[in-house]
């Protein structure tokens, strides 16, 4: 993929000096301040926590996820009918599929994460199963569990040795060939229910941007756990009918894609609106985080794993810049040479790395979005400011900026909360609120 420039006039005065002030983020602040606004009740929704209480939204936890309450919001906002296509570039566990879907909206949904796109796929299946079969499957294969031979699973991978004792690794392989033997979509429902308990049946808890080891943590059995996440979607589908009736709506569709390279997608026609959130340059490894549901169904072994590691977009640590890779934004520009100055006070000299990757994989998401979206497309997207070593980014501004150099215009920048820092960060610099915000631009 060919990184454009998009800012050729700040490479020609970069290559005659750099700075050590924060001058281009005084400028850009200065440039959108008229746009910003606060609407902080939207704090509450651009996190996964209003999805727990849902019904069918709640029966993964992928933490990462804004809330169902958010999507409706935007489709709100942006006044979207049956007559518009909305597109979710990087869709997680497909909250804005599944709310378009149960607005009567079609929705085009991609993700490069494949736990994520089986999700996203597999949560509007449950509309259309009977709770009847979901009972009669389990205790059908509960009954022949025994009969199973245990599946084959990606056991190189470090974490699976260490995440489960012998018996519960086995019994839960069990689990894995017996539902492989259902037809769909009993399968896809049974292996997501599968999925979601990995972590409570193992020594792992997700941890902000690890997978952490908790050796004193209570773990369940997966035959048990496997049968409260039945009896809880069974309830979900009876509330979820009860609330928004029985009526079959259009399935999404729900694609394993990279955001960097959309000329594959066959849109049924131009996208009106994206409500999304990118990965944030924050340091999240989504295949370490994530890497026990991708070594029991989507990778065989560390050596796939690994390169979905490397492939994906590059907000994560170990992130690889190319030898054309370069700050491609002066904001960037000035934070990368600030923290390359310092970097002995980095608790990672591998940040400034990440953010040129990061920005530049970014550059050719918004380009793409261009270049699909029909004429007066709508925007919304949840990002996340960062800070390391003391140093600031503000990746609303910087994205929005690129944004408009692609042709979009800016509409407003809406904060939805302000985040703290961590404990390491404030001891050494002092608390500075970061901005998580929502930029709304419109295709011209």
């Amino acid at each position: 993929m060919k990184q454009l420039s998009l800012f050729p006039e700040w490479e020609e005065k970069s290559s005659e000096k750099s700075t050590n002030s924060c001058d281009e983020r005084q400028r850009v602040e200065a440039k959108f301040s008229n746009l910003m606004q606060e609407e902080l009740r939207l704090g509450k929704l651009v996190s996964y926590v209003g999805n727990k209480s849902l019904p069918i939204l709640g029966l993964y936890r992928y933490k990462e996820a804004f809330a169902f309450s958010f999507v409706e919001e935007f489709i709100k906002r942006f006044r979207l009918t049956d007559q518009d296509l909305i597109f979710e570039p990087f869709c997680g566990m497909g909250t804005t599929a599944f709310t378009a879907m149960q607005a009567n909206i079609q929705a085009v949904a991609i993700d490069q994460l494949p736990v994520a796109a089986f999700v996203a796929k597999t949560i509007p299946l449950f509309w259309r199963v009977e709770p009847s079969e979901l009972f009669h499957s389990f205790e059908v294969l509960k009954g022949q569990l025994h009969k199973f031979e245990p599946a084959e699973v990606a056991l190189d991978v470090a974490i699976m040795k260490k995440a489960f004792s012998s018996e519960i690794l086995t019994e839960l392989r069990q689990w894995k060939s017996a539902i492989e033997t259902l037809s769909n979509p009993l399968k896809d429902i049974f292996l997501m229910l599968f999925l979601s308990i990995l972590e409570p049946c193992s020594y792992t808890a997700k941890d902000g941007q690890f997978l952490r080891i908790k050796r004193d943590k209570k773990i369940y059995s997966p035959t048990e756990m496997l049968q409260q996440k039945i009896y809880q979607a069974r309830q979900d589908i009876l509330h979820i009918r009860s609330l928004w009736g029985n009526k079959k709506r259009k399935l999404p569709d729900i694609q394993l894609v990279d955001a960097r390279d959309l000329k594959n997608i066959k849109f049924p026609r131009k996208p009106t609106a994206i409500i999304t959130s990118p990965p944030y340059p924050n340091r999240y490894d989504y295949t370490r985080i994530y890497s026990l549901e991708l070594c029991f169904n989507f990778v065989k072994n560390f050596e796939e794993l690994k390169a979905l590691r490397f492939s994906v977009l590059r907000s994560h640590i170990e992130s690889k810049i190319q030898d054309n890779d370069a700050p491609n934004h002066p904001v960037i520009a000035e934070v990368v040479d600030i923290l390359k100055q310092q970097s002995k006070t980095l608790n990672n000299p591998r940040i400034p790395n990440m953010l040129v990757g990061y920005f530049v994989d970014m550059s050719l998401v918004i380009q793409e979005w261009y270049r699909v979206l029909a004429s007066g497309a709508k925007i919304a997207m949840v990002v996340d400011n960062v800070r390391f070593a003391g140093e600031l980014v503000p990746v609303d501004l910087v994205l929005s900026e690129m944004a408009e150099k692609v042709g979009f215009k800016v509409k407003e920048i809406i904060i939805a909360r302000y985040k703290g820092n961590s404990s390491q960060q404030m001891g050494k610099y002092g608390r500075i609120p970061m901005r998580e915000s929502i930029v709304v631009w419109q295709k011209i």
